[in-house]
């Protein structure tokens, strides 16, 4: 590298393999490095003065291997102060060297020689690229947790300082992101000089320093003194909630939101009604929306219930918002919006915009408000979800949208808890089994996974006649999503009705499939009562499901016959339950692998080695369980 930089003992750059570096152009191989190899160490030193960029970039991957090799004083000494004033303009590059700065306190001698890396990382945090200098900020940051307040104080300040003052607009912005971390950490007079610097930073004359600053406040507002809330913290909010740029009134919600936190219910009246009413009437519509993204959180932590009233007048002029973006985020909000005002108030003021969002010419704002309506149901109660609600969620299951019915059907339980299964089916019902049918296979996959619960509210009868036939049609759907989820529900419906209803009225259904001409439906039937099989007694597996894969062991489709192989390894583990049908392992199970495993087609061959493989090997564990009761019960009878 340099003469002031260089690795003891290595051999001279030109004559280390791999080290030719700028004049020979050759490719540096670093995999020595980690073991302390010289020439893979001299190779990491001259790959940072590279031409090429990758280059530079591994050596700076592996710059903690060469501290190690230099040592914790060299590397304070040398390689720390090579770092900074070898700092280019290639932004990756200074990307990566942040990243790795803000992990080095161990190279450099450990907390107490944290200060070391600031230089270099005041110097990136004035980068001209954002990500660079976000990235240096972050390392600072990081930096000042291990740091004590003598090193704050005689190293961060200065530097904090430095890049208030800075003529360039990029150091100004980030010395806004170090005073949070470094505020702790310093005398009550220091803190006195930050607070100032901080608030010069919401003076600034430039857009991007005050929305630095904007971004900032609420890490700063966390950990002032309360004392200094309201002669520190809402001057500068105010400063930056009437900026003439929305860019910077936008961002100071979240610090509204720190705020209102560390204040009384009436200094929140007092001091900041008039700035969220304002905020929340903002023309500009970005402003709006962020107010209405957040817009619980103010609400809940202004805490005075007069105010609270105001702003669900607020909320409904939201919803009425002329921009899609702002309905939207306030639709999000529905269910903390409910607990600000009386239920019979909610129901009497939410009632109509409800109804016009249901209606909204924005897909997006339908679909958010399906994500989100089922909440009311709460404070609704079931008269009124009756009454009110379930007509907007029919509408809302029969929009052109399919995001709108799959986020209503994902929350119809939360409804269901309300009104009861009964009032529920009897209202959508209709709706759902139209859905079954959707173009969408998402929606169609939402319902199938709502059946089960549907069919334990309603009963056998209600399911046989209304239902059934609707699940078996899933098991020839032409998405395989479908078709895996239509076996699980089966096996589910299973576990709700029971065996006898299984053996009755399912399973029938399910093997008729296994001599349908299409190969996909005799493939669902495998996959079917492979996915039952568990939940069915052995004699079932005996009499009605054993004999229809005997049927499929020679189907001409090899992906059926490996298939068949497949599933006869739980179908063993199923009949070896009872002494009746565990003969049926060695007579039929076995035999009917051991012929696959000639099967001309090798992936055939292949399972139907591996389920013979575990079958054996589960025989083998079961004998030996056995056994051993056996011995437990005979001692415990000698005893």
């Amino acid at each position: 590298m340099t003469e002031q930089m260089s690795v003891d003992s290595a051999p001279p750059s030109a004559e280390t393999p791999g080290s030719a570096g700028v004049s020979g152009g050759m490719h540096y191989d670093f995999e020595d490095a980690q073991s302390g190899d010289l020439g893979a160490l001299a190779a990491i030193a001259d790959a940072m003065k590279s031409d090429s960029l990758a280059d530079r970039l591994e050596s700076l991957k592996r710059l903690g291997v060469l501290a190690l090799a230099m040592g914790e004083e060299r590397t304070r000494e040398e390689l720390i102060p090579f770092l900074d004033e070898s700092i280019d303009d290639e932004d990756e590059l200074l990307l990566s060297l942040a990243e790795v700065l803000g992990d080095f306190v161990q190279y450099v001698g450990g907390p107490k020689y944290a200060f070391v890396l600031l230089r270099p990382l005041e110097n990136l945090a004035a980068a001209e690229e954002t990500v660079v200098r976000e990235k240096a900020v972050d390392a600072i940051n990081k930096l000042v947790e291990s740091m004590d307040q003598l090193q704050v104080e005689e190293y961060l300040i200065p530097c904090i300082a430095r890049l208030s003052s800075g003529e360039w607009f990029t150091s100004r912005s980030s010395a806004a992101g170090l005073y949070a971390a470094a505020y702790n950490k310093v005398t009550d007079a220091i803190q006195s000089k930050l607070r100032s610097g901080f608030e010069a930073l919401c003076k600034d004359d430039t857009p991007m320093i005050r929305r630095a600053a904007a971004s900032n406040l609420e890490g700063v507002v966390a950990r002032i003194a309360q004392e200094h809330v309201l002669s520190f913290a809402i001057p500068n909010f105010r400063r930056l909630a009437e900026d003439d740029q929305d860019s910077v009134r936008l961002l100071t919600v979240e610090p509204l939101v720190a705020v209102t936190k560390r204040l009384s219910t009436e200094e929140c009246k007092q001091h900041l009604g008039e700035s969220v009413q304002r905020l929340c009437t903002d023309k500009s519509w970005r402003v709006r929306y962020m107010v209405a993204d957040h817009f619980v959180a103010i609400a809940k932590n202004i805490k005075d219930q007069d105010l609270q009233e105001e702003l669900v007048n607020v909320a409904i002029a939201l919803m009425h918002d002329n921009e899609a973006e702002v309905r939207g985020a306030i639709c999000t909000q529905l269910d903390g919006l409910a607990d600000l005002a009386a239920p019979e108030a909610v129901v009497a003021r939410f009632r109509g915009p409800l109804q016009e969002l249901v209606d909204d010419p924005s897909q997006h704002v339908r679909s958010t408000l399906a994500k989100h309506i089922g909440s009311l149901c709460r404070v609704f109660g079931k008269e009124g979800t009756i009454e009110h609600l379930l007509p907007l969620l029919l509408r809302l299951l029969k929009d052109s949208f399919p995001e709108v019915r799959l986020n209503i059907i994902s929350k119809l339980d939360v409804v269901d808890s309300v009104v009861g299964i009964d009032s529920l089916s009897q209202s959508l019902l209709p709706a759902i089994v139209e859905l079954a049918e959707d173009k969408q296979w998402r929606v169609r996959l939402a319902i199938i996974e709502y059946v089960p619960l549907i069919a334990s509210q309603l009963g056998v009868q209600f399911f046989d006649e209304q239902l059934s036939n609707l699940c078996m049609s899933w098991l020839g759907d032409p998405v395989y999503s479908i078709r895996e989820a239509a076996t699980v529900n089966l096996k589910k419906l299973t576990d709700v009705f029971g065996v006898d209803w299984a053996r009755t009225t399912i399973i029938p259904k399910i093997l008729a499939m296994a001599n349908h001409p299409n190969y996909l439906y005799r493939m669902t039937t495998i996959f079917a009562i492979t996915t039952i099989a568990p939940s069915v007694t052995p004699e079932i597996v005996r009499d009605q499901i054993l004999p229809a894969l005997e049927c499929l062991v020679n189907d001409p489709i090899p992906n059926i016959r490996f298939n068949v192989a497949k599933s006869l390894e739980p179908l063993a583990e199923a009949l070896r339950k009872s002494a009746d049908t565990a003969a049926l392992e060695s007579s039929v199970v076995r035999p009917t692998l051991v012929r696959l495993e000639e099967d001309p087609d090798p992936d055939v061959r292949y399972f139907a080695h591996r389920s013979l493989e575990s079958i054996n090997n589960g025989s083998s564990a079961a004998a030996a369980a056995a056994a051993a009761t056996a011995t437990t019960a005979e001692q415990s009878a000698s005893a």
